[in-house]
Parts: structure tokens; C-alpha cells; sequence
């Protein structure tokens, strides 16, 4: 379940309830106010996981029904061995015994994976090589490629004077390309990150202050902030820079490409 429908006497108990049904934290998840109440009525919004953070809950919900679903080891174990048999007595394989069938027929079934395996590694491209082709073709002769690699991510930095236009108007066609190479390439089974000249910690370092002179501002004057349309990851920082400010909530809004944030006093009302 990526999303789920809350209600409540406001919008903020309204966000609780969805996020205590999806079993999700704040900074997990973009929220869209269907009904903001009022007398007699109940405040209603929708709570969705973003997409940045999508991939971990599928873990958790994969991880989750295995557990209810597994049997139990000694009959799976059976079961397992006795499929196998059968398996290879169609292929005419001479049965010497249930462990040695087991290991041939494992055998032969490693055999027939290996050329698929081969053949989803021949559709990705190498990272440094895309990211080098890439640049050539729009004629950026003179740049660096840097790699830092964590448990999750690989994060790969173009350092380049002639790279900055790449960057776009507040990062725009950096997470293009950034989208593109996780699409294109794979390395080690991680996310891949694009970053231009350092652009994202700048950036992040400037929205978090950003979201600080806002929040103080909604909170002066008592009046909800909209910004204007940003990327998934942005987003999640203006969030998480707020979600410990008692002041202030913070809502996503709208579809993309152009969802937007707002942020708004906690007791907001119009």
C-alpha cells in the first residue's frame, strides 16, 4: 500500500491518522488535502509515499509477506527436493541419489540463468562511460568525474567549468540527466546520483535556510507560503528541515512535473 486517506477534526490530526495507517514517517511522504473541513466537517487528505522514498516500504512490504508466506523449512525442504526429482526423471537423468539429482538439476538451472543474467548486464551501460560519451557529444572537452559510493547510493560528480549549463534553472536539467543515467546504467545494484559542481549540497544548504526564513514568516504573519514547482529530493529537504517545527506544517501539493509545497501555521484556518 503506497497511499492511504485520513480524517480528522483538522488537517493536521487528519495527516496522523493516514501516516499511522501507512505505517510511515512525515519525511516519507507527500501529502494532498482533499477537504480542509471546517464547521461540521471533518479535514480530509490523501498521504502518499514520494518516490524517493518508495523503493524502501516495497522492501519492508516484500520482506513482510515473505514471512507470512514461508512454510515450514522440514515440508518446504521436502517439497523442494521432490519437484527436483521429478524435474530430472523427465530429462531421462539417471537417478543415483535425491542429493545428487538435487545438485545436478541445480546445476543445469544456474546453467540456463547465467545467458539471461548476461544479457540484463549487456542492457545497462557503465556509468563513467555514459557520463563520458554524454559530455563528449555536447562538446565538453575539459571535466572530471568523481565517485563516492555508500550502502545505498553511488554518487557521481561532473566537475567542469563548461558543465555549469547543464545544471538548468534551479537544477532542472541536472535531474533530467540525473533520472536518465539511473535509467540507462547500473553499477553494484545501487541508485546512481547525478551531481554538477557540487550544485546539490549548495543547493540543499540554501533551501534549508530557505525554509527556516519561511517558517518564521508563516509563523509572524500567520499566512500559509507556497513555493514554487520543485524536484521530488528538494522537496523532502524543505520537509524534513520543518518537521521538528512545533510552528509550522508542511504539505505537498498538485502533480507532477509541477507538485509544489506549502507550508502553513499547524492551527491553520481560512
Amino acid at each position: 500500500m503506497h497511499s492511504a486517506e485520513g480524517t480528522g477534526k483538522n488537517i493536521e490530526q487528519a495527516i496522523q491518522n493516514a501516516l499511522l495507517e501507512l505505517k510511515a514517517s512525515r519525511e516519507d511522504v507527500d501529502i494532498k488535502i482533499l477537504n480542509e473541513g471546517g464547521f461540521l466537517k471533518k479535514a480530509k487528505v490523501l498521504v502518499t509515499i514520494s518516490e524517493d522514498a518508495r523503493e524502501k516500504y516495497e522492501k519492508k512490504e516484500s520482506l513482510k509477506k515473505e514471512l507470512v508466506e514461508e512454510k515450514n523449512d522440514e515440508d518446504f525442504a521436502e517439497e523442494f527436493l521432490n519437484k527436483k526429482i521429478e524435474k530430472a526423471k523427465e530429462k531421462k537423468v539417471k537417478i543415483i541419489a535425491d542429493e545428487e539429482i538435487s545438485d545436478k538439476v541445480k546445476e543445469e538451472e544456474e546453467e540456463k540463468e547465467t545467458p539471461k543474467k548476461e544479457k540484463v548486464q549487456k542492457q545497462k551501460l557503465a556509468p563513467e562511460k555514459f557520463l563520458e560519451d554524454m559530455l563528449k557529444v555536447l562538446n565538453i572537452t575539459d571535466f572530471s568525474i568523481e565517485k563516492e559510493e555508500d550502502e545505498k547510493f553511488i554518487h557521481y560528480n561532473i566537475a567542469s567549468e563548461q558543465a555549469k549549463d547543464l545544471i538548468g534553472h534551479h537544477g532542472e536539467c541536472l535531474f533530467a540527466l540525473s533520472y536518465i543515467l539511473g535509467v540507462a546504467c547500473e553499477e553494484n545494484g545501487k541508485r546512481l546520483v547525478l551531481d554538477i559542481g557540487g550544485y546539490r549540497d549548495k543547493r540543499k544548504e540554501s533551501l534549508i535556510e530557505l525554509a527556516k526564513r519561511t517558517a518564521n514568516k508563516v509563523a509572524k504573519t500567520g499566512r500559509y507560503f507556497k513555493f514554487e514547482p520543485m524536484d521530488a529530493s528538494e522537496r523532502k529537504i524543505i520537509h524534513t528541515a520543518l518537521q521538528d517545527d512545533d510552528r509550522v506544517t508542511t504539505l505537498s501539493k498538485g502533480e507532477e512535473p509541477k507538485r509544489y509545497l506549502i507550508v502553513f501555521p499547524k492551527e491553520y484556518k481560512e
